[in-house]
């Protein structure tokens, strides 16, 4: 919890370290906290659950969502399946995102489909990594079973320093023609537009119900500028918490100074945790192991 609010961090990345280039090891060392890879990853570069759940218990955090990525030609092969072992040690704290990349699954669905039944909370889809446009028909398929199941997408929409990345893809307005066509669909824009897209984001979050703004990898006390030609206080309805960690100092200090920027009591809730439970399926620290 966090000043009596649910905290929800809904961007994390804990990979097996001997699948990544060194690139994602170097920005985990460069913003991270000191000596961050040592202290929750073994010799083997494998992570330790208890003490990734210690460490996320420690920061308030009730719930964090766990990333991974099929992107081997810029930060690596973070599969899917090596989150499920932190997922069981506490299933009340962690849940899974799927990932799927049309380059190298197929059928898309079918793959999807799989890491649903395994308890995954959205699909998150990285385009400027994988190297494809989120309005192409390949994926259609998937966006579809999204619908069936009730679960949301999460798409990376802001540049990338990881070489290999094609930044011309993280423009939001590629995926106006998937909330025109699955307008029930929950779309997440992860890092909120950033680097050139903030006003495409925050206009197309305010437009449409179902778009959301992922605030992972963006400094809180720069958001009023980032978003500077709209209400600040509007915006934050549509905003989900989230840190980007490993690569943060500290998730307690990014919820301080989001919090910090004026919200209100009961936007502080809704942006800590509020929106995340409403959107994430199945998100909840207090149900149990129950899927």
């Amino acid at each position: 919890m966090f000043d009596g609010h649910l905290l929800v961090d809904a961007h994390v990345h804990v990979p097996v370290l001997g699948t990544l280039r060194p690139a994602w090891l170097e920005w985990a060392r460069d913003f991270g906290p000191a000596g961050i890879l040592e202290d929750v990853w073994d010799s083997d570069g494998r992570p330790r659950p208890e003490r990734l759940d210690a460490l996320f218990a420690e920061q308030g955090v009730d719930a964090a969502v766990l990333f991974c990525e099929y992107s081997p030609k810029a930060t690596g092969m973070q599969l899917f399946d090596d989150l499920l072992p932190i997922v069981e040690h506490n299933p009340r704290r962690f849940r899974p995102i799927a990932n799927v990349n049309p380059h190298l699954h197929f059928p898309i669905a079918e793959e999807l489909t799989r890491q649903l039944d395994h308890g995954a909370a959205a699909l998150k889809l990285h385009p400027v990594h994988g190297g494809f446009r989120c309005d192409d028909a390949m994926l259609y398929p998937a966006y579809q079973v999204l619908v069936e199941r009730g679960v949301p997408l999460v798409v990376h929409c802001g540049t990338s320093t990881f070489p290999g990345s094609m930044n011309e893809l993280a423009d939001p307005a590629h995926l106006l023609p998937v909330v025109r066509d699955f307008p029930s669909l929950d779309v997440v824009l992860a890092h909120g537009g950033r680097g050139w897209w903030y006003d495409a984001a925050a206009f197309m979050a305010l437009s449409h119900e179902h778009v959301w703004i992922e605030l992972s990898g963006l400094p809180p006390k720069r958001l009023p500028q980032y978003y500077a030609k709209y209400d600040l206080g509007r915006l934050a309805r549509k905003w989900i918490f989230a840190t980007d960690w490993p690569g943060v100092p500290g998730t307690a200090a990014n919820a301080r100074a989001v919090v910090d920027l004026g919200l209100d009591d009961e936007l502080a809730g809704l942006v800590l945790g509020g929106n995340a439970l409403g959107v994430y399926a199945g998100l909840d620290p207090d149900r149990g192991d129950d899927r």
